[in-house]
Parts: structure tokens; sequence; C-alpha cells
């Protein structure tokens, strides 16, 4: 594991009508909470991994078109997702407490809404094959990414943007 003045990479999935790459340029401050997370795997990568200034690919998933939309970075360490609480929230968790809060979410800033790199463009290239979201199966919601991924997918944002 790098350490903790090494830049990580993550993919982190959201669906376009939770929030997508739009509704993140928009938000006070550019910047938005990662609510509603609610797998135990993503959740500990938040809590244990994530670290202020790690590169984000923002990733429009169950979508029409799913693929990645823009750069953003963590600019907030992991601390207690609210939704939990609320018992109006699709994402209550009768089980936590704020005592003992089960559920962690980071606050992410975009760094630049891009074309849309779609799924089957990442799928064609092959060195991103090893990607997780490339996995069959793959479900989660958040996935590190390897720094040579990350440079791959920049060189492709940015060869399509030149040309």
């Amino acid at each position: 594991m790098p350490g903790p003045t090494m830049t990580q990479y993550w993919l982190m999935k959201s669906e376009p009508d939770e929030a997508s790459i739009d509704d993140l340029a928009r938000a006070p401050g550019k910047r938005l909470p990662w609510t509603g997370v609610r797998n135990y795997q993503a959740r500990n990568f938040m809590r244990d991994r994530m670290r202020v200034g790690d590169g984000v690919l923002f990733y429009h998933s169950s979508c029409a078109e799913p693929g990645v939309a823009g750069l953003a970075e963590v600019c907030r360490a992991a601390y207690p997702d609210e939704t939990q609480f609320d018992r109006k929230s699709k994402y209550f968790d009768p089980r936590a407490t704020r005592e003992a809060p089960r559920w962690v979410h980071v606050d992410v800033k975009l760094v630049e809404k891009t074309r849309l790199l779609a799924l089957r463009e990442l799928r064609a290239r092959p060195e991103l094959a090893g990607m997780i979201v490339l996995r069959p199966g793959n479900r989660l919601s958040i996935t590190p990414v390897q720094p040579q991924e990350w440079r791959a997918v920049l060189a492709l944002l940015r060869a399509r943007a030149e040309a």
C-alpha cells in the first residue's frame, strides 16, 4: 500500500440520476459527499485507504451509456454518512447509531468534466484489461485503479480531446 504522501487512484460509480458529473459541477464549491455506499468493501476503501488528494475517475453507471464522465479528487477524509440515521432516507440503517456508525463517506471535488469515455471504449483497450470495473460480475461502486490504468485513461481522454 502506498505511503501517506503517495496519491492513490479510484473509480467511483454513481448513477447519474443520483449524482452526476453535472451535479458535482453545480454543487457549492464543486464538491459533494459520496453518500449511500452500503457495501462493506467499498466502505472499507473509503474508511481505511482513501486520502485527501487521491484521484477519482467519476463513473456514470446504470444508465444508457456507462463510462468515465469526469475527474475528481478526494477532498475530505472519511466521516459518518448521515443518511444512515435518517429514517426517511433509502439508505437508513436501523442498526447504525451515532456512537457506533456503520457507514462512512468521503467528499469529492470536481477536477474536470470530460467527454464520456464509454465502457465499450475501456473494454477495447488492452492496457486497461486488468481494471476491476471491467471484470465480469464486478458490482462494487468503488474500486482501486492502478497508476498505469489512471495514466492510460488520462491519455485516452487527452487524445480524443486533441483530435
